[in-house]
């Protein structure tokens, strides 16, 4: 969980809310991206043991302003890049990468008009 929770607030700046342990055992973090609603909940639960997450199975994807800082950070990190950065016709950019669990996280930025 920790190793999540940095990756959701340091690399891609979102804040901690909430962290608890529910009353059957699960922790549970809630974050939130600054001035959103835009809301995360991450869930770990011990006693269920190891989860494998089969490739291409889940999919979150954001929206960020600058793409380019968070290639740098992901690579300050340490942190791969899975596939791009890609450019569409219509100048959205776009990389992949995947969090801690391997969950896979679309990084996108819109043209500016």
């Amino acid at each position: 969980m920790e190793l999540s929770i940095r990756f959701y607030r340091d690399i891609l700046g979102m804040e901690v809310l909430e962290q608890k342990t529910s009353p059957r055992g699960s922790i549970l973090v809630f974050l939130r991206f600054p001035d959103t609603n835009c809301e995360l909940e991450l869930c770990s639960f011990p006693n269920s043991g190891k989860v494998e997450v089969p490739e291409d199975l889940v999919h979150l994807a954001f929206e960020v302003e600058n793409l380019d800082n968070c290639i740098f950070k992901l690579e300050h990190a340490r942190i791969p890049i899975t596939e791009g950065p890609i450019e569409t016709s219509n100048g959205t950019r776009f990389i992949f990468t995947e969090d801690p669990d391997k969950y896979e996280i679309e990084l996108m930025q819109y043209p500016r008009n």
